[in-house]
């Protein structure tokens, strides 16, 4: 498994491409927001000058989702934030939106972590395979944010959407249907 405790480092060249140094091949920024997606953190570094790139290219990240219509940051948060970089002073913004995100992923693994204690079907056989379908789920419909997801292997192949995908997705959502009607009967 690949080493998650350090960040990814991305080296980018004069040529302004980007050097993935794990695995000794270029990327794009797609695959940058794919690394990041799956859990890992990176650090892009100018290898001429030293300087870090990683907040300008994660913002180009952004910029480029919400330019095809990817939208998640509603109109009047984007409005906040510049005038947060506009106002006079300490905005106290970068903090809250910290914080915000801290309590979204702990809540996450809080939920992912109740399922087996909190949960009675813990006990049925072939509850740590739902389970592991449900985590699955969970990490599909959240783009892979929050705590307590592991990143592949280091040689796996990425995911690409394909109808093999939105199959297992439609099959994980028909059982997890099926679990909430068991759960209903028990009730």
């Amino acid at each position: 498994m690949a080493n998650t405790a350090s960040p990814l480092l991305i080296k980018r060249y004069a040529s302004r491409r980007l050097y993935n140094t794990e695995t000794s091949d270029y990327v794009t920024l797609e695959d940058i927001a794919g690394f990041i997606r799956d859990g890992r953190e990176v650090q892009i570094i100018d290898l001429k000058s030293g300087d870090d790139l990683t907040r300008q290219y994660l913002l180009q990240i952004i910029a480029e989702h919400e330019s095809r219509g990817e939208s998640v940051l509603p109109v009047d948060v984007l409005n906040d934030l510049v005038r947060s970089y506009m106002s006079p002073g300490v905005s106290v913004v970068p903090e809250f939106l910290k914080a915000s995100f801290d309590m979204l992923r702990d809540g996450q693994s809080k939920v992912i972590g109740n399922l087996s204690t909190m949960n009675p079907m813990s006990k049925m056989p072939g509850f740590e395979a739902m389970q592991a379908q449900q985590e699955a789920f969970m990490k599909a419909m959240t783009g892979g944010m929050g705590a307590g997801w592991t990143a592949p292997e280091k040689d796996a192949p990425a995911a690409a959407p394909t109808a093999e995908t939105n199959e297992d997705l439609d099959a994980i959502k028909q059982q997890l249907a099926d679990l909430q009607e068991k759960l209903s009967k028990l009730s």
